[in-house]
């Protein structure tokens, strides 16, 4: 059968056709628009062009759906609407007005599927999930393949971005010590993961994403590496700052790699730094599968 994923991020909003055959998933589109979501939200309410928005590409999702017949839909959505005081009453508006039911995924939720999508195909039995998204970054660590401890910290790419970078793309020396600041004081803050240390990070979401693909054309890697070095992340972290005149060649490889996620690629890297030293970790393993896969895994095959 064919099966539609909506996903209503903080940066983006996308959509996912799989085919689903017993055990096997397969994904056969998938579109999405880059919204930055969480820029809408001004005093912790989602304003109304942000609500607009979501219901005008969804309502272009839906009208691409009928049209091919596909009616097994699921939309949800995470941290830019699930952390907005009215949050709840805008999804329930953008279900009203674009006939499609939106669900409010939790940041614990989020962690679970996050997990249990990225570790479907995964060698690691023991390590740390990590998705820096653009309202919330989800953490995960797992033992045996099975979840010990998870977390959703309440800090993310775009609305770093927002709150320190503002207009510029790219931050300064004292915005980046600022979003380290703040990094470090909010992953301190979780006491549950105290005795966690010299874990492997499996990283998912925009964030590694991007970075894996600026990390293999810098550093002359295959497209098939998915192995990111900690110290060559923290020489990019250096590199691509507002303070740095960039020379032509490091305008065209930011353009080429992260044209979408120029502006968030620093931040969401800067998360990743603060939970690497944390951790202890070395180096930093991307997947390319997540929170839509792990939704289809536990609520989709698992329920049939």
């Amino acid at each position: 059968m064919l099966y539609a994923m909506i996903d209503i991020g903080s940066n983006t909003i996308r959509m996912a056709i799989y085919e689903i055959d017993g055990d096997r998933v397969e994904m056969i589109m998938k579109r999405k628009h880059t919204v930055g979501l969480a820029s809408y939200v001004s005093d912790g309410v989602m304003q109304k062009p942000g609500i607009d928005k979501v219901v005008e590409i969804i309502g272009e999702y839906k009208h691409f759906l009928d049209d091919l017949g596909i009616r097994d839909v699921v939309a949800f959505t995470t941290a830019a609407l699930r952390n907005a005081s009215n949050g709840q009453a805008a999804v329930n508006e953008i279900s009203w007005r674009t006939g499609i039911s939106v669900n409010v995924m939790s940041g614990d939720e989020e962690a679970t599927f996050d997990f249990i999508g990225a570790t479907h195909n995964l060698a690691d039995d023991r390590g740390l999930l990590i998705d820096i998204g653009g309202g919330s970054t989800e953490i995960v660590f797992f033992t045996d393949r099975k979840i010990k401890i998870k977390a959703s910290l309440p800090i993310g790419s775009l609305n770093f971005h927002t709150r320190y970078i503002g207009k510029h793309i790219l931050p300064n020396d004292s915005e980046c010590e600022e979003m380290y600041a703040e990094a470090e004081t909010t992953v301190g803050a979780i006491r549950e993961f105290q005795s966690v240390s010299h874990a492997q990070i499996c990283g998912i979401g925009g964030t590694f994403k991007g970075a894996m693909a600026l990390y293999n054309s810098m550093y002359g890697m295959t497209r098939q590496n998915m192995r990111m070095d900690m110290s060559r992340i923290r020489n990019i972290l250096q590199r691509f700052r507002r303070d740095r005149e960039l020379i032509v060649p490091e305008k065209v490889l930011l353009m080429q790699t992260v044209p979408e996620r120029m502006h968030t690629f620093m931040p969401g890297l800067i998360i990743a730094d603060v939970l690497a030293k944390r951790f202890g970790s070395m180096n930093i393993v991307y997947s390319d599968s997540g929170v839509r896969e792990g939704y289809i895994y536990d609520k989709i095959i698992d329920k049939k």
